[in-house]
């Protein structure tokens, strides 16, 4: 209850903040939205082995705090996650950044039930609180380090209680191919703990991405190092078509 309390005061602080945010004017807008044959979480140990829809955005007003939902739901609708974002970028000047992050969400799951000896599936809403730690290292425009800390918990008794997620990224970005084209690569190594179960992992994220192009080709492959976490799998991939988007809106102010 008093984790529970805690989200709400930040939420509601954070929400009044944004609203009084007069460092400018304009309403910024952007992210993507597109589709994939198999919807991986932020978490990459777990997807949803089907094809899925993905709307990803950010909204600011230029400053240091934005809102960041996060949706990501099969076509059927009966399995996905919905997740609002509250970040705050505690250092932007230099090479080295840092973010920080809180989030109430929503996971969607089928459950079996049973009864008088008949069963049925339905989706079942599992509720998450969580903080993040997003600390990043710029070398120059085509490298960047970073490390990415999640501590989630969920509110349920049927289901995970305590997670931990550490990931250790390096960023390799706009390598130019051929015709306009470049590719990005993001080789990462983390570390996941769901209550008594635990994980070493390796994943990495191909982009393929072409200049003035708002459509890009997204790859993500995951693979197990060694792992006893329920719902793991040796290895998962996927590709995802996105459509990235960003715009400005002028404030009634």
């Amino acid at each position: 209850m008093r984790k529970s309390l805690m989200v709400i005061s930040f939420l509601m602080v954070s929400i009044f903040s944004f609203s009084q945010d007069t460092t400018t004017k304009e309403l910024h807008v952007s992210g993507n939205i597109g589709a994939t044959n198999n919807g991986i979480s932020i978490i990459p140990t777990f997807s949803l082995k089907q094809s899925a829809f993905n709307l990803s955005y950010s909204l600011s007003r230029g400053g240091r705090f934005s809102i960041d939902p996060d949706i990501r739901l099969t076509f059927d609708g009966k399995k996905g996650s919905g997740i609002v974002w509250f970040r705050y970028k505690l250092k932007t000047e230099g090479k080295l950044k840092m973010n920080v992050g809180i989030h109430p969400a929503y996971n969607f799951g089928l459950r079996t039930i049973t009864e008088e000896g008949k069963s049925w599936k339905i989706t079942q809403a599992r509720r998450f609180i969580a903080t993040e730690l997003a600390p990043s290292y710029k070398v120059n425009e085509h490298l960047n380090f970073g490390i990415y800390y999640l501590n989630g918990h969920g509110l349920q008794e049927d289901g995970p209680k305590n997670i931990h997620y550490v990931n250790f990224s390096t960023g390799i970005s706009k390598i130019p191919l051929f015709s306009g084209y470049s590719f990005n690569i993001t080789p990462q190594l983390y570390y996941l703990k769901s209550d008594k179960q635990d994980g070493y992992y390796f994943t990495s994220n191909v982009v393929l991405a072409k200049a003035k192009s708002s459509f890009v080709l997204v790859s993500m492959i995951n693979k197990e190092i060694r792992s006893n976490v329920t719902g793991s799998v040796n290895f998962d991939w996927n590709v995802s078509v996105l459509y990235n988007f960003r715009n400005k809106f002028r404030s009634f102010k």
